[in-house]
């Protein structure tokens, strides 16, 4: 499953698809198993790097400030270029701000140690991405949407998604290397665990794409005015973050990995924030979820590009 990831995910949207058009009902239902299913995945991933690489990555000031750099000033400006040409919609001007604006914090490990990236890197970068997130989401909506809709994002659901998905799987995974240091049978834990990555990827992709795709239906026009727009952030992306990690002079893995950080959007994370707004701004969720069914695809294009890319 490992030397065959991008078919297993692509497979897995394509199930997932299949189960949300054959069974619409299931979607509410689906659509909680979202953040625990996300949850576990994090926690695997999470395990595969001990807890003293991790602080010494932490430790790595220059990539850290490329990542800080790419996701909130350059990812910024191009979301500023492209605004003034998306739909006039506010529901969906605000999908696409949501998903844009916010870093990945989960597949883009992933997709980047099949580029060869520096995952261990993008792994310490995690909750200072999440966090950072967190603070300016609020001044960026209100800078591109003023203060009508500036105020409808509330701290709750992030502060939620930090606890859920950052600090419980984080160190659940440190007990259990703590665990596998002392018995071997947390030793045989921590392999077994180990072997689901690729599994529970394939089950988040499934997840979203059954609960989701089913609202994609009412909103065929919104979907299709915000793909291009999607596609040319991939695109612009890939040229900056290889912009950037010249300009901070990083290696190989830890360029690669930053071009993936810049590219790779939260969207996992945020639907349910998107699901959470109003029945007015409801549209906003699907262009939430369109994002990431584009951005996959994408990945696939990225994994083979960036390494000619940054060789």
């Amino acid at each position: 499953m490992e030397r065959h990831q991008v078919a297993v995910y692509l497979a897995a949207l394509a199930l997932g698809a299949a189960l949300g058009l054959a069974a619409p009902g299931a979607g509410p239902g689906l659509e909680r198993a979202i953040n625990p299913v996300l949850g576990a995945l994090l926690y695997v991933t999470f395990l595969q790097v001990p807890a003293a690489d991790l602080v010494r990555s932490v430790r790595a000031g220059r990539f850290l400030a490329a990542v800080l750099v790419v996701n909130f000033v350059v990812v910024p400006l191009v979301v500023a270029a492209m605004f003034v040409f998306l739909p006039a919609e506010q529901a969906v001007r605000l999908g696409v701000l949501l998903v844009l604006l916010c870093p990945c914090v989960d597949y883009v490990i992933v997709f980047s140690g099949l580029a060869g990236g520096s995952s261990r890197r993008l792994l310490a970068a995690t909750p200072l991405l999440l966090l950072a997130q967190m603070v300016l989401l609020p001044g960026f909506l209100l800078l591109f949407l003023g203060p009508g809709l500036g105020d409808v994002v509330e701290a709750g659901p992030f502060v939620e998604a930090f606890l859920g998905l950052i600090v419980v799987p984080l160190a659940l995974a440190w007990l259990t290397q703590a665990w596998a240091a002392r018995h071997r049978s947390g030793v045989r834990l921590s392999d077994a665990a180990g072997t689901t990555m690729v599994p529970l990827m394939a089950a988040v992709l499934v997840t979203v794409a059954a609960s989701q795709l089913p609202e994609l239906g009412g909103a065929l026009t919104d979907v299709a005015q915000v793909v291009p727009f999607y596609v040319l952030f991939l695109a612009v992306m890939a040229a900056a973050g290889r912009a950037v990690a010249r300009l901070f002079r990083l290696g190989a893995a830890d360029g690669r990995a930053l071009v993936f950080s810049g590219a790779t959007r939260n969207s996992l994370v945020v639907l349910p924030l998107a699901l959470a707004l109003p029945d007015a701004l409801a549209v906003a969720a699907v262009v939430v979820v369109t994002q990431t069914l584009v951005e996959v695809v994408g990945m696939v294009v990225y994994v083979r590009v960036v390494p000619r890319l940054l060789p």
